[in-house]
C-alpha cells in the first residue's frame, strides 16, 4: 500500500522526521512514522506533526542523537524528544515499540515492556491511529485494519473497546472527537462500550478533559460533537450541574436543552473554543443579578472546574455578559457600544450574537447593526485617546478618591457619545463637574 510523499508540498518538519528514521535505520534499528501523522496522510491531509516509533531503546536514541539534541520526556514509557537542527524543523517524538502493563489510574500503564511493531500497534486506541508508515519505502504498514476503517469512515477501537476505554478513560472523549471532526461514524461496539463506563470519566484530570473540549468546540463540527457527547452520556458527566440532573430525572428536558444549544452551535463560524463554551454555559449566566461579577459567578465556577486559563474564563464570561448587554443594541448609547466593539474579542461576540439569533429562528439584527457600525467607524473613533486624566483632576484641586473615577468616567462617556469633541471641551466640562463635586 504505497502513499508517495511527493504529493505533499515541501515541509522541513517532515524532512526532519524522515531523516530521523533514516538515522535510526542506519544504526540498525527499525523506525517508522506512527499514529496521527499516518492517518492524516492516508486522508490526503498534510500532518501537523510527526511521531516516530522505533525498536531502539530510549538510551540508544539518546546515544545516537546526542544529549544536546534529545530531551527524555518520558523515558519510563520509552519516549524521547529529538530536537531538529533548525527551528523550522521542530521536534520529533521518538517512542520505543512497547506493550503496556496494567492500567491502575485510568491513564497510564503501571509498567511497559519493549516489543515488536505489531504488538505496539495493538495496544493503541483506534484502528485509524494504529497504522505505521515507512518513509523510505513510502509504504503503509497496517496491522489493525486502520486503512479499511478510514475508507469506511469508521472510528473503531483496536481489539476490545471496553478494555481500551478502561485503560485510558479519556479515549471515550477522543472517540467522539475523531468521529465528529472527521465526519465518521462510531463503530457500534465502540459506541456501546462508552455509556457503561461514562462515570469513570471523573478519573481523568480536568485539564485533559478541557483539552479535548477545546479541540471539539473550536471545530466546525462542534454541534455534532455535543450531540454525540449527549447521546453516549458523557455531556452530563462533564457538565453535571447543567445536564446531569435533567438527564436523570427528565430525559426529554435534557434532550431539548441539547437541541437548543446545538441549533446555535452550528451557526458559529469562528475557529474558537470560547463562544461555543459560552453557549454550553449560557444557562449558568444570571442576567438579573445586580452586577457583572454576580451574573457570571456560576459560569466562572464551571470554568474553574475545567481548570481553564484565566484568559479563557474571562473571555467566556465577557462574551455572555456582552451578549446580554447587546439585546436591542441599536438603542444603546455609544459609550456602551464602542467599548464592546473596540475589545479584541469583538469578532467572537459578533459570531455569538449571530449564532444565538439564527439558532432561535430570529433575524440577527443586533449582530448586523454592530457589523455595519464597525464597517463605517474607524478604530480611533471606537477607542479614542482620553482627553483628560487624573493629573487634570489634581490641577483643579481635587483629592484622589472615589470622585476621581466618577468624574473621569463621566468625561469618557461623553467623549464616546461624541458630546465632547476636543480636549478643551473636556477641560471645560471637567471644570463644571468639579465645581459641582466640591459643593
Amino acid at each position: 500500500m504505497s502513499t508517495p510523499l511527493s504529493r505533499f508540498p515541501a515541509n522541513a518538519q517532515r524532512d526532519f522526521a524522515a531523516e530521523t528514521c533514516g538515522k535510526l535505520r542506519s544504526a540498525g534499528f527499525e523506525a517508522l512514522w506512527a499514529g496521527g501523522c499516518v492517518r492524516d496522510m492516508v486522508l490526503g491531509a498534510e500532518p501537523k506533526d510527526y511521531d516516530v516509533a522505533t525498536s531502539a531503546t530510549p538510551q540508544q536514541v539518546i546515544e545516537l542523537f546526542g544529549q544536546r539534541r534529545t530531551v527524555p520526556v518520558g523515558v519510563s514509557f520509552g519516549v524521547v524528544m529529538v530536537l531538529g537542527p533548525r527551528h523550522e524543523c521542530g521536534q520529533i517524538e521518538v517512542a520505543t515499540f512497547r506493550a503496556d502493563g496494567e492500567y491502575r489510574d485510568g491513564r497510564r500503564p503501571s509498567s511497559v515492556t519493549f516489543c515488536s511493531a505489531e504488538q505496539d500497534a495493538r495496544r493503541r486506541d483506534f484502528t485509524i491511529n494504529g497504522m505505521f508508515y515507512d518513509p523510505v519505502a513510502e509504504q503503509i504498514i497496517d496491522y489493525v485494519g486502520g486503512r479499511s476503517d478510514l475508507q469506511a469512515r469508521v472510528v473503531r477501537a483496536i481489539g476490545d473497546p471496553t478494555a481500551r476505554f478502561t485503560e485510558d478513560k479519556l479515549r471515550m472523549l477522543r472517540a467522539v472527537r475523531f468521529a465528529a471532526t472527521y465526519e465518521f461514524s462510531l463503530e457500534e461496539s465502540t459506541r456501546d462500550a462508552i455509556r457503561p463506563l461514562r462515570h469513570d470519566l471523573v478519573q481523568v484530570s480536568p485539564e485533559r478533559i478541557a483539552q479535548e473540549l477545546r479541540r471539539m468546540l473550536a471545530h466546525s463540527t462542534r454541534d455534532v460533537s455535543v450531540r454525540s457527547l449527549a447521546s453516549v452520556g458523557l455531556l452530563e458527566i462533564i457538565f453535571q450541574r447543567i445536564f446531569g440532573p435533567a438527564a436523570d430525572e427528565n430525559s426529554s428536558v435534557a434532550e431539548d436543552a441539547v437541541d437548543r444549544i446545538c441549533k446555535k452551535l452550528c451557526h458559529l463560524t469562528e475557529d474558537a473554543f470560547e463562544p461555543a463554551l459560552a453557549l454550553l454555559l449560557e444557562s449558568r449566566f444570571v442576567p438579573k443579578a445586580s452586577n457583572v461579577k454576580s451574573r457570571t459567578a456560576e459560569v466562572r465556577r464551571e470554568c474553574r472546574g475545567l481548570r481553564l486559563s484565566n484568559e479563557e474564563t474571562d473571555c467566556v464570561c465577557w462574551l455572555l455578559a456582552a451578549a446580554a448587554e447587546c439585546v436591542g443594541v441599536s438603542e444603546l448609547p455609544l459609550h456602551r457600544v464602542k467599548p464592546l466593539l473596540s475589545d479584541r474579542r469583538s469578532p467572537l461576540l459578533l459570531d455569538l450574537l449571530n449564532a444565538i439569533a439564527v439558532g432561535e429562528d430570529r433575524q440577527p439584527v443586533d449582530a448586523t447593526f454592530l457589523r455595519e457600525y464597525m464597517s463605517r467607524v474607524p478604530g480611533e473613533v471606537l477607542n479614542p485617546r482620553p482627553f483628560v486624566d487624573g493629573a487634570d483632576l489634581k490641577s483643579l484641586g481635587l483629592e484622589a478618591g472615589p470622585v476621581f473615577k466618577e468624574l473621569l468616567t463621566t468625561i469618557r462617556n461623553e467623549q464616546l457619545d461624541e458630546r465632547i469633541c476636543s480636549r478643551q471641551d473636556a477641560l471645560d466640562r471637567l471644570q463644571e463637574l468639579s465645581i459641582a463635586a466640591k459643593t
